[in-house]
């Protein structure tokens, strides 16, 4: 690619808050992390949100005249409009003049447009979407997927979702080991449906992983488990009660701690606490969810991202490539198992 810095390809038409707030992130880490950015979409637009001053020749800009709005047909939209922001950025990581790409529109367009212009690793029958949560363990987050790319799933595709996850967790989260739980309604093994009863079956025997037995809900945010697997659509309703649940604690917190003298002195003593707890619990701290199993590294974000999600997300993108956590998947995992 002619250097040696990473290169993240950002669909700046995409997101409730583009193109000014993915601008305004993507310079932030271009700045901050030492990544080159290409941000992609309508030039007028993207010159337009810039900060005054900017030098243009320190700014790569990708022509791509079209943009998926969030009301259309995914795979229709993504076939028809092939000068689309995230097809325009998905090509420049099939042409490998980037290493990764983001995307805070549309996430049935990103993860349509990665499967036809990126294809799946090998040995993949489906990609996930996976996200990262706190946990009431400082320092030790929970990788959970699906959380939204397939809303049925066969055991497979669960077996398949447990190795990837355990390989971005040890080689991007620094997992020792990581712990893989199966989301279910019990913690025996005959629990859940028959789907589920087979997934454990297949997880249980699948020595490439650490699978320690099913997950109940309560056990998500426990720190017990590092990995947890689930079809997409259960992980979609986990991860956006989860946010819910998230940012009513926080103002609950900003609207009852300053209650009275003695709230408002409080409040002023525990200010740096306070923002320790937003940092543990706000989702905009991850930035965004990767979409893994295809042959390139995707990174969706929140329609409603803001700057500080969009710099989250492209520094969890620069350590995915950082830790070749493709590489990791295909040759140390997905490889073994087929030629065993």
């Amino acid at each position: 690619m002619g250097s040696t810095r990473v290169r993240i390809a950002i669909d700046a038409m995409g997101g409730d808050h583009a193109p000014g707030e993915i601008v305004a992130g993507a310079l932030r880490a271009k700045e901050e992390l030492g990544v080159d950015i290409l941000l992609v979409g309508d030039p007028q637009q993207i010159e337009a949100a810039l900060p005054p001053k900017t030098n243009l020749g320190q700014v790569e800009i990708v022509t791509a005249q079209e943009a998926i709005a969030m009301d259309e047909e995914p795979l229709n939209a993504v076939r028809r409009k092939r000068n689309a922001s995230i097809n325009v950025a998905m090509d420049l990581v099939k042409q490998q003049r980037a290493d990764a790409v983001f995307s805070a529109g549309h996430s049935g367009a990103a993860m349509a447009s990665a499967l036809l212009r990126l294809g799946r690793l090998p040995g993949i029958d489906r990609p996930a979407i996976g996200t990262v949560f706190p946990t009431i363990i400082a320092g030790k987050p929970v990788l959970v997927l699906d959380v939204g790319a397939n809303v049925d799933c066969r055991p497979k595709f669960l077996d398949q979702f447990a190795v990837m996850g355990s390989a971005y967790s040890q080689y991007v989260l620094g997992t020792t080991q990581p712990k893989v739980g199966l989301l279910n309604i019990g913690e025996e093994d005959s629990k859940g449906n028959d789907a589920a009863v087979r997934a454990h079956q297949l997880l249980r025997e699948n020595t490439q992983i650490n699978f320690i037995g099913n997950a109940e809900g309560r056990d998500v945010l426990s720190g017990r488990f590092d990995v947890i697997v689930c079809d997409g659509f259960v992980g979609n309703v986990l991860l956006k009660f989860a946010e819910a649940v998230g940012e009513v604690i926080l103002q609950i917190l900003r609207e009852e701690l300053p209650q009275g003298l003695h709230g408002q002195i409080g409040s002023a003593l525990l200010k740096p606490n306070l923002k320790r707890v937003k940092q543990r619990m706000d989702h905009a701290e991850h930035g965004g969810a990767l979409l893994l199993g295809v042959a390139g590294v995707c990174f969706i974000g929140h329609g409603s991202s803001q700057a500080p999600s969009i710099f989250n997300a492209i520094r969890m993108a620069k350590e995915a490539v950082d830790n070749q956590v493709l590489q990791r998947i295909q040759s140390q995992y997905i490889l073994e198992r087929e030629s065993g």
